[in-house]
């Protein structure tokens, strides 16, 4: 049990009244200093962070309670919150002296006092204690295994895996002052971007967005067969531009959607899954990408605005996948019409306001080249704005509806708690991740998993694919999807991105090399084929000769053969791949939360909903592949709309075959086709192919549509 409901404006304040008015008070402020000091404010990045994770640890402490001394479990929580507090704030100031006085004493380890030790371990066990506390046991074993691996546990291990062991001051004053450690990449993220666009976020629902976001939903899709399916999937692709998170998504839009596709004669398990499906792909969907995109923009030193424009296609497309499993369920069991879809004119001016206007601003601001933190505190400014021009509106037409939810300084705090409550899992993860990543770096295990990933692929795209999916899926079963996602990208990016950029190598091989100093490197391994690389080989020869490539060599040929920006370009393509393979976790059983959550709403069997989501949101699966074989995120923007253009009938050719009906029932011949149109839709970049893969795709669509009809005709006659 939490008490979450403390950081409320809504619930009444009648149990310990004066410590709840006092905890709001904090988290009010505490979102401000978030605001302020990215805004205003040049603040030191490991003091920011510092406070950041000191702060949201306080919060963790009272609204995630440790409950282990019974009565006294509230004063103990309190108390042991602050402490945390205190000792980040203690370790960074304490830096320069650590380093002048170790500095003094030359060949000495690192010099702790009592005061530095404990504040240290303190805050490891409380990134362990509080990962526990808002997630589970999973980061928390990864924790004790990470700093055991470089404690003592590597130089017991054979093989790639084998590493040195450190002294515990050497583990201790890495894992919290190194770039990558506590205080580090990770943490920045989090207390630059991350929190602000929570808060973002918090502005936006307070403020009528959701409203809006149904509403607008129902106009759109609201008049066509399956409507109300169409509007859950609308509304979840503009929620995830709030929240970026699938089970928000699904409890904040999945009661009203999922009751809407029941009464419309949805199956309650198709209803529950479509809804998941869904609001996973609200974590796809820029400009927020359930942090995502902040995390791949510190790792491939990619531009933030760039992630995103290149993500909006297969955000698009994966909607539209889920759109036409929707759209066959409808026809196959002619459901989805008869309800009441009336619509509320003045939310949807109201939201447009401080919906729209706000949102606008901040993805033109990010588009001029600000800060993503920039962009978001000026975005919440815009919607502050934006809502009293509403209220004035409102005032002049007389309308409630326009007035009700301006933002007076009631309706800030509540969007300031808003956001800090829902940046508490997100920041305590992030910071406690920072112990594994520390330990990852330090160690060089990363680079045993990428010789592990190509060992096993054997150069296969796919395969290395395959291995990359069911590990985030084995990882998600016990991590959110953010946290799953960083992991995997240590770990396996760089194995991946390698193995894309080898391609290019491969074509060249077989055409030779001309140049000396490159063919010289390739002398290095132990394969009878290296001596053709100046006069040429067969495709098979160059992909062993790679293959046979030692990991340290591969890692120096590569920036050899390969562009600077095309290796920055396939680090974005491995990235992506792994992100989106992450987000599998959240709709395929045993364990998938968004799926889960959308049953208890729908009041479905959990496990059969899982798999209708899973079934729903295939297209999780075929846009990592798009991302491998195809342009379609670092070709020019005529490449991608090619790509996405005709993958719009590869998804939908996909979709039928799966579910056995088109737009009506498929006769036996209408399968070859359906399956020849999806492979040619899917090709890259040959108009002719593609072409004909769309004619045979709209060719069945037309036969079974005239089918459909005609049988239809003859019922009703």
């Amino acid at each position: 049990m939490t008490r979450e409901h403390w950081l409320s404006l809504d619930e009444p304040f009648a149990e310990h009244s004066s410590l709840r008015w006092a905890l709001v008070t904090f988290a009010v402020c505490f979102a401000c200093w978030h605001v302020t000091t990215n805004l205003l404010i040049n603040e030191s990045p490991i003091w920011q962070n510092a406070i950041h994770f000191g702060g949201f640890a306080f919060l963790a402490s009272i609204v995630f309670p440790g409950r282990l001394f019974g009565r006294c479990s509230l004063a103990l929580d309190l108390i042991y919150g602050a402490s945390v507090a205190a000792a980040a704030c203690w370790v960074v100031a304490a830096e320069s002296r650590i380093y002048e006085e170790t500095l003094a004493i030359t060949g000495q380890s690192w010099q702790f006092n009592i005061f530095d030790w404990t504040a240290g371990l303190l805050l490891i066990f409380a990134a362990l204690d509080f990962s526990r506390r808002v997630s589970g046991w999973v980061i928390p074993l990864l924790i004790i295994v990470s700093v055991s691996y470089i404690l003592f546990l590597g130089e017991h291990l054979p093989g790639v895996f084998r590493t040195a062991s450190l002294p515990l001051d050497d583990v201790l004053f890495r894992t919290i002052y190194n770039d990558e450690g506590l205080f580090g990449i990770l943490a920045n993220i989090s207390s630059s971007n991350i929190a602000l666009f929570m808060i973002f976020g918090g502005f936006l629902v307070v403020s009528g967005a959701s409203d809006f976001v149904i509403e607008i939903s129902k106009v759109v899709a609201g008049r066509i067969r399956g409507g109300a399916a169409f509007v859950a999937v609308l509304s979840s692709a503009l929620t995830g531009t709030i929240s970026g998170s699938a089970v928000a998504n699904t409890a904040s839009t999945g009661v009203i959607t999922i009751p809407l596709m029941k009464s419309s004669g949805f199956r309650g398990r198709f209803a529950a899954g479509i809804e998941a499906a869904a609001s996973t792909g609200g974590q796809l969907m820029p400009p927020i990408m359930g942090a995502g995109a902040f995390v791949m923009a510190s790792y491939t030193s990619i531009p933030y605005a760039t992630i995103v424009a290149v993500s909006v296609i297969p955000a698009f497309l994966y909607f539209l996948s889920v759109a036409f499993v929707v759209r066959i369920e409808a026809v196959k069991h002619r459901v989805g019409e008869g309800i009441d879809m009336s619509i509320s004119r003045a939310k949807i001016y109201s939201g447009a306001l401080t919906f729209v206007i706000p949102l606008g601003a901040m993805i033109y601001l990010l588009m001029t080249g600000v800060t993503p933190s920039f962009a978001a505190s000026g975005a919440i400014g815009v919607l502050i704005a934006a809502s009293w021009v509403s209220w004035i509106i409102g005032h002049v037409l007389n309308s409630s509806d326009m007035q009700s939810n301006v933002m007076n300084f009631r309706r800030v705090c509540q969007a300031c708690l808003f956001g800090i409550r829902g940046g508490i899992l997100t920041a305590i993860l992030m910071v406690a991740i920072g112990v594994i990543n520390n330990a990852i770096v330090t160690s060089g295990i990363g680079n045993g998993f990428s010789l592990m990933i190509a060992q096993w692929s054997q150069g296969s795209l796919v395969i290395a694919i395959l291995l990359i999916g069911l590990a985030s899926l084995v990882l998600g079963m016990g991590l959110p999807v953010t946290a799953a996602y960083i992991i995997m990208a240590i770990l396996c990016a760089p194995a991946l991105a390698g193995i894309l950029s080898d391609t290019i190598i491969i074509e060249k091989l077989i055409h030779g090399l001309t140049d000396p100093a490159q063919a010289a490197m390739f002398m290095l391994v132990d394969s009878p084929h290296a001596a053709k690389v100046m006069v040429g080989m067969t495709l098979e020869e160059a992909a062993s000769l790679m293959s046979a490539m030692p990991f340290e060599v591969a890692m120096t040929v590569r920036p050899m053969l390969v562009e600077a920006e095309t290796l920055m370009g396939f680090l974005l393509v491995a990235h992506l791949i792994i992100f989106w393979l992450s987000q599998d976790s959240n709709v395929t059983p045993p364990v998938c939360l968004a799926a889960f959550t959308a049953a208890g709403i729908a009041k479905s069997p959990p496990m059969a909903t899982g798999f209708q989501a899973w079934k729903a949101a295939k297209g999780l699966y075929v846009m990592p592949l798009l991302f491998a074989y195809t342009p379609l995120i670092n070709g020019t923007f005529l490449e991608m709309c090619q790509i996405g253009f005709f993958a719009v009938f590869g998804l939908y050719a996909t979709n039928a075959v799966i579910a056995r009906f088109a737009e009506g029932p498929l006769a036996l011949w209408h399968w070859p086709l359906l399956v020849m149109g999806a492979v040619l839709c899917y090709v890259p970049l040959d108009l002719l192919l593609n072409g004909v893969g769309a004619m045979l795709v709209t060719l069945v669509v037309w036969l079974t549509y005239r089918q459909n009809q005609f049988l239809t005709g003859n019922t009703a006659s």
